[in-house]
Formats: C-alpha cells, sequence, structure tokens
C-alpha cells in the first residue's frame, strides 16, 4: 500500500506543511482499515507508515473504549474524545482524537483522524497571541471603560471608527468623543450592565467623524470583572454590519413593494404606490412617467423612435418635502425629453442608467430647461438614476429617482434594487392598461392575452381558436402555447385557469409564463406540472391575502386553480409525451381519419398540492391530428360533456381543407350559439423528419474515437450539401464529444439532424450539467463550451432517462434552386 503522507492533502491539515511533527494524522476506510499515516503519526506512535498501512485500526489500541464514548460511528459527521493507543515499543499513550467523517472526491466514505503531538497544555505564548489578535482585529472595534465609564483602552479597530488614539481619548467619556444622540443610550445600556451584569446589545446607527455616510453597528456591552468578582469595568465590542443593514433594508423594501404596489388595477395609483414606497427610503424625490402614446388605450405600444425627443406623461411622483416642491411637471401634464436625456437614454437602451448631475448629459440636458436647472441648484440635485418600465416585452414608460437631501450619490446597488421596484410596478401598471383594454372588446382581449402568433417549428402544423366569454361573465383565463424545443421537438400546451375577471386573466399569464419556462429546461411534462402545481399553490395563498385585503371591492381574487394539458412531440422519433392535471382528454385522428380519446391518467387539478403526475408515451404517424382543447368546447349547461365529447370526435373524423377549417368547423358544430365559458382549441397536424435527415453514431469513450466522429459528421454534410457548414460542425463536434469522453459516462452518442436548422446533439449516461467558464490566459482548457456558444445559433443541455443530452444548433441558409431564364 502506498505511503500517504504530507503531499496528500486529505490527511495532513494546512499547518504541517510548516511544521509537518506536530500533527498526527491518518485515514481509515469504512472497514476500519489504515489507508493514510502521516509523519507526525509516526512521531506520535513510532510505527511507520509501511509497518500500519493496510492493519485494522483497532491494533492500536491500548484499551477499548466504553460503549457510552462511542456512539455509532456511522451516524456521526465527526466524533471528538480521548483514546489510549499503544506505542510500538509497548508503552500507553494517552491522546485527545478528533475524528471527521468525509466523502472523498471518487465518492467513497472515510475517516480522517487528527491529534495534536504536542498535546493540549497552554503554551507560553497563547496570552500574548491571543492579546495581538485582539488588539489587531481590523473587524471587531473593542475598547474598555472603567466604572465611571471613562476609556481606558482600544483596539486598531475602534480607534480607526473614532478617529482618535487611545490616549487622546483615554480618560474621555465616549459621549465626549461623539456628538451624536446615539451615545447617550450606548452609556445608558453601559450603566445598566455594571448594575445588573447582564450583557446588554443594540444595533444603532452613527457617522463615524470625517465620513458622510451613516454606518451601521452591531454593540454588545457587558461587565468585566477580576476573578475574584471585583467589578473592573464595561467592555463594548461592535461590528460594523453597514452592508448587511442595507442588505437587510433593501430585502425589507423589496418585500414592501410586493404588498403595497399594485394592490389595486388603477395605473395613476399603482405609479404612486411605486412613488411611495421609493421615498425616503431610496430616494429623495421619485417621479413615473409613461409614454403618452399609450394615452389611445386601444393602440398597440410603439417602438421607440430613434434619435429625437420623446412625449412622457407624468402619471405620479413623490417628494420627502409636503407638495412635491421640486417637481417641474406637475401629474397629468406631458412634456418633451430631447435625445441623451437619462430617461430617453433608458428608454431607448431598455437598461437603467446611473448619473451624477455634473456629468455632461445631464449639464446638456437641464441648460435647455432654465426651469429644471434652476431646480437642481435650489435643491442640490446630485445623483440621478433612470428606469424603464418594461413588462412582457413592451416599454411602458420610465421612473426616475433623484436625491439631494440624502448626501450620498446613488450606488450601483441602489441601481439593482431600483430596478427590482420598477420591475414590479410595470408589471402592475401593465396589468391595470390590459385591464382597461380588456374591459373593452373581446377582440382587444384575444390580442392582449395569447400569443400574436405561432412561433416558427417544423414538427407540427398548427391551428388554433381563442373564444372569450361573453362579457357578463368576464374575463376568462383559457391559455394554449406552441414552444419550440431542442431537438426539433415541441411542446403543446393548454391550460384552464379557474374563475373569470382580470384575476383569472392574471394568474393565466404568470402559469404560461412558469409554464415556458419550464419548458425551456426541457423538464418532461410530469415533472412541469408537479413544478407548475407547487407555483398555483403559491398563488392560492397570495389570493387569500388579496381576498381579504379587498373585502369591500365589487371584485375579490377568488379561489386559485388550473387544469393543464402539456404535450412534447418529437418528429425524429414520432413520440408523444403527454400529462395532464385535471385537464379533458386530447383526441387523436389517425390518417385513415379513426378518433380516440387518449387514455391518460387524470392526474389532480394544479393547486391541490402532494399528488402525482403521471405521463404517457405514445408513437404517431405521420400526418396524425392531435386536438387539444379547454372544457368550455365540450361542457356547456344544456348538454352533458360526454355529449360535446361526442360532437368533437365526429366533427374531426370529417374532411376538412386545413386545419384552420377544420378549427372552424369544431366551433360550429360542437359550441352553442351563446358559449357560457372561454374556449381555447389547439390543433396539430404532425409530421416527421425523413431518415436521412437524421445521423447517429455510437462513439467509443476514447479520445482517439473523436477523429473518426467528427470524420463521419463532415462526410454526412457533404450529403446534406451543408459544405458551408462543415468548418464550424466539426469545431462543435470536437468540443462537445471530447467534452462527453473526458467528463461523462459511456455510452456516448452523436447525433446530426438537418432541418430548418442543423443541429448537433451528444448523448452520454453522465447527469451532470456542463457549466461555460472563463478561461485564464494560460489554462489549457476551458474554452470549449465558450467556443460552441460562440459559434451556433444557441446550445443547451436537457435530461434523457439514461443521463443528459448537450446540444448546438446552427442556422442553415436555405438551399438556392438553379439559375434558369
Amino acid at each position: 500500500m502506498e505511503r500517504r503522507i504530507v503531499d496528500d492533502p486529505g490527511v495532513s491539515p494546512g499547518p504541517d506543511v510548516v511544521r509537518g511533527a506536530l500533527t498526527a494524522s491518518a485515514t481509515v476506510d469504512e472497514h476500519g482499515t489504515v489507508t493514510g499515516w502521516s509523519e507526525g503519526a509516526e512521531h506520535l506512535l513510532g510505527y511507520a507508515a509501511t509497518q500500519i498501512l493496510g492493519r485494522p485500526v483497532a491494533s492500536l489500541l491500548a484499551e477499548q473504549p466504553t460503549a457510552s464514548d462511542l456512539q455509532p460511528f456511522s451516524e456521526l459527521p465527526r466524533w471528538h474524545g480521548a483514546l489510549t493507543l499503544r506505542h510500538r515499543d509497548g508503552h500507553r499513550v494517552g491522546t485527545k482524537v478528533l475524528a471527521h467523517h468525509r466523502t472523498r472526491e471518487d465518492g467513497t466514505r472515510d475517516w480522517l483522524m487528527i491529534s495534536a503531538v504536542t498535546g493540549s497544555r497552554p503554551h507560553p505564548d497563547d496570552d500574548a497571541l491571543m492579546r495581538q489578535g485582539l488588539l489587531l482585529s481590523p473587524f471587531c472595534a473593542t475598547s474598555v471603560h472603567d466604572t465611571d465609564l471613562r476609556m481606558r483602552w482600544s483596539n486598531r479597530a475602534s480607534r480607526g471608527a473614532l478617529g482618535l488614539s487611545d490616549d487622546e481619548m483615554r480618560g474621555l467619556r465616549l459621549s465626549d468623543v461623539l456628538d451624536d444622540p446615539v451615545v447617550g443610550e450606548v452609556e445608558r445600556l453601559m450603566r445598566r450592565a455594571l448594575e445588573t451584569g447582564e450583557a446588554q446589545y443594540m444595533e444603532n446607527h452613527a457617522r463615524a467623524p470625517g465620513e458622510t455616510r451613516e454606518h451601521a453597528w452591531s454593540v454588545h456591552l457587558y461587565r468585566l470583572e477580576d476573578p475574584d468578582g471585583r467589578v473592573l469595568g464595561v467592555a463594548s465590542t461592535g461590528h460594523d454590519m453597514t452592508e448587511q443593514y442595507w442588505a437587510r433594508k433593501r430585502l425589507q423594501l423589496i418585500a414592501e413593494a410586493g404588498q403595497r404596489i399594485g394592490s389595486t388595477l388603477d395605473v395613476t395609483r399603482t405609479a404612486q404606490e411605486l412613488a411611495d414606497v421609493a421615498v425616503p427610503d431610496l430616494a429623495d424625490f421619485v417621479s413615473v412617467d409613461l409614454l403618452a402614446s399609450l394615452d389611445d388605450l386601444h393602440e398597440e405600444a410603439q417602438v421607440i423612435p430613434a434619435a429625437s425627443s420623446l412625449a412622457l406623461r407624468r402619471i405620479a411622483h413623490r417628494s420627502v418635502y409636503p407638495g412635491s416642491p421640486e417637481a417641474v411637471v406637475r401629474p397629468g401634464e406631458v412634456d418633451e425629453y430631447p435625445d441623451g436625456s437619462p430617461p430617453v437614454e433608458s428608454l431607448r437602451s431598455g437598461r437603467a442608467v446611473l448619473r451624477k448631475v455634473t456629468e455632461p448629459a445631464i449639464a446638456d440636458w437641464v441648460a435647455q430647461d432654465p426651469l429644471r436647472t434652476s431646480r437642481i441648484r435650489e435643491f442640490g440635485f446630485h445623483s440621478v438614476m433612470a428606469v424603464p418600465l418594461s413588462a412582457r416585452g413592451t416599454t411602458l414608460g420610465v421612473a426616475v429617482f433623484a436625491r439631494h437631501r440624502h448626501p450620498e450619490p446613488f450606488q450601483q446597488d441602489d441601481l439593482v434594487l431600483a430596478e427590482e421596484l420598477a420591475a414590479r410596478a410595470a408589471v402592475c401598471i401593465d396589468n391595470a392598461l390590459r385591464y382597461t383594454r380588456e374591459r373593452g372588446t373581446a377582440v382587444t382581449l384575444q390580442r392582449s392575452l395569447l400569443p400574436r402568433s405561432l412561433p416558427d417549428q417544423a414538427a407540427v402544423e398548427v391551428a388554433f381558436r381563442y373564444l372569450p366569454a361573453g362579457a357578463r361573465a368576464g374575463v376568462g383565463g383559457d391559455w394554449f402555447d406552441v414552444i419550440p424545443l431542442s431537438g426539433s421537438r415541441v411542446a403543446l400546451v393548454v391550460g384552464d385557469v379557474v374563475g373569470h375577471g382580470i384575476h383569472a386573466s392574471a394568474t393565466m399569464g404568470r402559469l404560461r409564463t412558469a409554464v415556458r419556462t419550464l419548458a425551456d429546461i426541457d423538464l418532461p411534462p410530469d415533472e412541469l406540472l408537479t413544478h407548475l402545481d407547487d407555483l398555483v399553490g403559491h398563488l392560492a395563498i397570495e389570493a387569500e391575502g388579496t381576498e381579504r385585503r379587498t373585502a369591500g371591492d365589487a371584485e375579490t381574487a377568488g379561489d386559485v386553480g388550473a387544469t393543464c394539458l402539456y404535450a412534447v412531440y418529437d418528429p425524429v422519433s414520432r413520440h408523444c409525451t403527454l400529462a395532464r392535471a385535471g385537464h379533458p382528454l386530447p383526441a387523436v385522428v389517425s390518417p385513415d381519419g379513426t378518433v380516440e380519446l387518449l387514455d391518460l391518467p387524470a392526474g389532480p387539478p394544479l393547486g391541490l398540492g402532494g399528488l402525482p403526475f403521471e405521463s404517457v408515451e405514445i408513437e404517431l404517424r405521420e400526418g396524425s391530428l392531435l386536438a387539444l382543447y379547454t372544457d368550455g368546447l365540450v361542457e356547456s349547461r344544456d348538454n352533458d360533456v360526454d355529449i360535446g365529447i361526442t360532437r368533437l370526435c365526429q366533427t374531426l373524423a370529417g374532411p376538412a381543407a386545413s386545419l384552420d377549417v377544420l378549427c372552424d368547423t369544431v366551433l360550429g358544430a360542437v359550441l352553442p350559439e351563446r358559449p357560457t365559458d372561454d374556449v381555447a382549441l389547439l390543433i396539430a397536424r404532425t409530421r416527421a423528419l425523413d431518415a436521412d435527415q437524421v445521423a447517429a453514431w455510437d462513439v467509443a469513450p476514447h479520445p482517439s474515437a473523436v477523429a473518426e466522429v467528427r470524420k463521419n459528421a463532415v462526410a454526412r454534410l457533404e450529403g446534406w450539401g451543408l459544405n458551408d457548414a462543415a468548418f464550424i460542425t466539426e469545431l462543435v463536434v470536437s468540443e462537445l464529444v471530447t467534452n462527453a469522453i473526458r467528463h461523462a459516462q459511456p455510452p456516448i452518442q452523436l447525433r446530426l439532424i438537418h432541418d430548418t436548422s442543423l443541429i448537433c446533439e451528444v448523448s452520454d449516461a453522465s447527469n451532470t450539467a456542463p457549466h461555460m467558464r472563463r478561461a485564464r490566459t494560460y489554462d489549457e482548457g476551458g474554452r470549449g463550451l465558450l467556443l460552441v456558444a460562440q459559434l451556433t445559433h444557441r446550445w443547451g443541455t436537457r435530461p434523457t432517462p439514461s443521463g443528459k443530452t448537450i446540444w448546438a444548433e446552427q442556422s442553415i441558409d436555405p438551399v438556392q434552386p438553379p439559375f434558369t431564364d
């Protein structure tokens, strides 16, 4: 067995590098066999590594420890205690042992046993060492006061915070050193600590001499006594918690914003709530402006023009001063903001902007506006942030945060907080705008809540219809989606949120966003529904709080629940995997016209929580139809659901010139004249990739296999007429296959898919997902995935039942037809 000493970091801790013989260490496997032995262990017990490795560790014991001293080792992460060991020459050695139960890099478990060869007796230098550690501590400000609360001694951190030396402070009280109201409370707690002997704690905020920034301190005060109990004085220790304090304040502000912003569906009130939350904790003045083009609520959001001024309408503002005297624009007024001003810069770039008033961009802007110039000088504005209000891809306006009374300029952390607040407010403002539009016409409802157009994908041909219920029923929560996935696959989604009204619509939007996010990480249908179920449960808890707050309003949140059907179709294998959560069964129409309802496990509706979902995989022939729908299509007050399903199947079996025609035919045959519920219908005709559009190779788990698979891939591209993509494909194949060989587990497979794009996939049996990292200048590796990301249109990874698949997609130019006269 190989001797393992200092070179093994698991056996010998860092200090052994300096004085290796001071620490005895050994490793013992789960079977009690000694697998590692350090020089310190040899010094302690006299055995060389070659004499002890492979022997039972029990042979080193001079006497067996009692059962009370040893708990079941397998259940302990660590053990410590005293053991009596036997030296090689036979004498007994009593020593204290610290044992760590650890998992090594290769997954095996063992014990690392440590003992100090020098023993546990105090060292003569320990007191000096402790004193220097206390004196030179850069983080813990410690000072000692006598019974009259007069300063006697302080360490370096305390002297730095107070800005004075010990000689300059000795004999003075803290109230003599600092002119701050908080000092009185500190001295009051000092007296209490002296009188009662109980340690006191407080958090305070004070500005150190010569600094403009206020610090947050965590202060402990405790009485000092000699060994005989005589009171000597009182000590204070302070930790600068400024960063933690402001981080906590930011979190509190975000939490408060979540509760206060968006309490109604009124645009003006929502904007005012944003301003009220931010003043005074974040800014001294906040204004919220929306694009004037949004005044016509029936107009779509306009693209922000380049290199021109923008008209913004003031919706709300708030100041630390009553009446907001700093404001240049009153609520409801429209002002033109020139190109280059922070609001326009923020809106045009889509990013938050942080500026000091002295910067040229602001100086040039205000120079054109004498009133704005005078207000800046009068109130002393010195720092400003402009944050765009954007939601669901739409730019709504801008929130401007300014400071004048607060002495510190905005920092990057303040910008991040402002972005978070603006993002929350933007969603709420957008909901209010949508609510107003949705109350107008059912056509506007359809455009605002559902996809305007379906994404380009080649797996299925799709047609859809969405019919909102009548005006009395209110806005519903039905939705559908078509989501392109990696490997030319596609996800089809249909869902239905319980109830009607704007709350159902807002819940639908959140669920649709969640489905797209979960689909993007390629979760299987049953796992996706599980995550969606958790989300609906959280939304239900939120809705209960909303219902209590709006008990007197006409509309309340009501119950939150939903049904959903999620299907993933793969045109390569022609397999479709489906799972449902309390949703109606999908219908499948085979190419010969046979219609059947797929027998899928029902699954509980979303929001019940704690119940499993099951997926079913079926094979669909090319040209099959898959019909997904909400219950509003087949269920009504006048007809039983079974009658509606029968009509649906009969209609699907009939001929139709196109999928759009078939959708219209289904609605006409199945729906009553006046539907009482929303209806979503999604019909997809499956396509399949020809066998010659897919090429796959098994890869041997050896570096020499890379050249062969690269050669095969290039040959396949030549057969597809994609010679222009050969160079990039060679690089991608090399990087992905090499990574799989080096870091993953066999079996490894390379697959190329020639569809509307060129897809390269490498599958292996490892569950570890790759991470792109930035290699340093002289690193030999670490650039592979970065190279793949730069050379391809997009890349990613998805889990598989046996491991994972890493894929990269290249855009390819369509083959041009030959030129003819």
